[in-house]
């Protein structure tokens, strides 16, 4: 059962409460706490110059501050911790507090502790992000007042008095977020589960147990959705409390989700097909089944297909910018890798102009040249890395004794020029640079945000 927030209010007053880091979810968990009449002293690795503002206003309102490279060393003596996701649970300062007696929480364990709508919350490897914002549309679109939070969207604690009973909230968990969490969702999805962050985890077994926490604690009449292709969710099921519904892009499941001959089926009946899903791969099948196995009960499957022929995608990953002439444009810029670029390619139905080039990371680019030059039309080089992405390509396209043009520009800008002069009705150009962008951009979002800027300008 949901508890009352009033039972926090209550908690709170007076609680001697520390907040570890002061970043995005954390600067509104601080603002609450103040509100509720909490003592907050909030710990920080950056300097008060760093901090700038933000710091200035938090001594204003009384926040003490511990800042610096040994800034956990003050963390004694606190009723309430909120811990940052990233900080483990096993950290020298974290376990002193909580043989001190602390309560160590986190702003999203309070906030679905206290939340008095409905949740719906996805994991897993990859999809987490897409399969989160098909949900959020599907109910936003059915007349649902819609929140989204954890990984994307807007910390939502702070607004927990905002929430009503019949809103719904949409929720993306990472395995930081979820590992030390001991409240479950009433609707738990898990896309799949590979290997990742295995520098963050001990090993993958604990990164396995982190995901597991989204159903843990699941009541008899909560669902959860897994992906019956992945072996380690598929494994799953056996340890559900509550309803278990499969989505599969492989197998028939009568009474769940799968895909055969082209066309998505829910518990048997037919929702849409592939060609009207507007962002393409059998990932986002994948995606669309597990989303719709969420909210099938309550969302029309008029809806389902509306949003499947709307939703273009979530920024800088393969997003469908426009059409001009006949010619598509997708921005990828979180392409940063030769085999994130290489899948990416791979969806279309014929081989794209593609824009690469950016940031040396001294990955090798052989892969993306021998899997993926039947899959490029034209390639147009920018960046850092342009000539070392020639090379290969050069090489293969000699071994192979293809016809294969390569252009080279010296800016986005003349990059994208140089696709709408060499493009034709049908081609797509995609975006998806095999690099990251800290050769001409701060971060994969501005690069992606300037192409978008470029496109829209032709």
């Amino acid at each position: 059962m949901k508890k009352d927030f009033n039972e926090f209010k209550a908690f709170i007053k007076n609680k001697k409460t520390a907040v570890v880091g002061i970043g995005v979810s954390n600067i509104p968990l601080i603002n609450l706490l103040l509100q509720l009449g909490a003592k907050v002293t909030a710990f920080d690795k950056k300097s008060i110059e760093d901090l700038g503002d933000i710091g200035k206003d938090f001594t204003n309102k009384g926040v003490q501050l511990s800042l610096g490279e040994n800034y956990l060393d003050n963390l004694k003596g606190f009723d309430v911790v909120f811990k940052t996701p990233s900080m483990r649970i096993d950290s020298p300062a974290l376990q002193r507090a909580k043989a001190e007696g602390s309560y160590i929480t986190s702003e999203m364990e309070e906030f679905m502790r206290y939340c008095p709508a409905k949740i719906y919350a996805v994991t897993g490897s990859d999809g987490k992000t897409t399969t989160t914002s098909i949900i959020y549309n599907l109910l936003k679109e059915e007349g649902f007042k819609t929140w989204v939070g954890g990984n994307i969207g807007t910390p939502l604690f702070s607004k927990i008095e905002e929430i009503k009973p019949q809103d719904r909230v949409v929720l993306e968990l990472s395995s930081f977020q979820l590992m030390t969490i001991n409240v479950s969702p009433e609707v738990a999805i898990v896309t799949n589960v590979t290997p990742n962050h295995l520098d963050m985890h001990k090993d993958m077994e604990e990164y396995i147990d982190a995901k597991r926490n989204i159903y843990k604690y699941q009541g008899d009449k909560d669902l959860l959705i897994l992906n019956k292709e992945n072996h380690i969710t598929n494994s799953f099921q056996k340890e559900a409390k509550g309803k278990v519904k499969l989505f599969s892009s492989k197998t028939e499941i009568l009474h769940g989700g799968f895909y055969k001959d082209k066309t998505l089926f829910i518990d048997g009946h037919e929702v849409c097909k592939e060609d009207e899903i507007t962002i393409k791969g059998i990932h986002n099948v994948e995606n669309y089944l597990a989303a719709f196995l969420a909210v099938k009960d309550e969302v029309s499957v008029e809806t389902m297909k509306k949003v499947a022929a709307e939703f273009k995608g979530v920024a800088h990953r393969n997003e469908l910018i426009r059409e001009i002439q006949g010619v598509k444009y997708y921005n990828d810029s979180i392409g940063s890798s030769p085999t994130r670029t290489l899948a990416t390619i791979s969806v279309f139905d014929k081989p794209v102009i593609l824009i690469a080039g950016g940031y040396d990371k001294h990955i090798p680019f052989e892969p993306l040249a021998e899997k993926g030059w039947d899959k490029v039309k034209s390639l147009v080089l920018i960046g850092a890395t342009k000539e070392k992405i020639k090379e290969v390509f050069l090489k293969v396209i000699k071994e192979r004794k293809i016809d294969l043009p390569i252009f080279m520009a010296e800016s986005l800008e003349e990059a994208v020029k140089k696709c709408q002069d060499i493009a034709e009705a049908g081609d797509s150009v995609v975006l998806s640079p095999a690099c990251a962008s800290f050769d001409m951009f701060p971060n994969f979002e501005v690069r992606g945000n300037k192409f978008k800027e470029i496109v829209n300008s032709l």
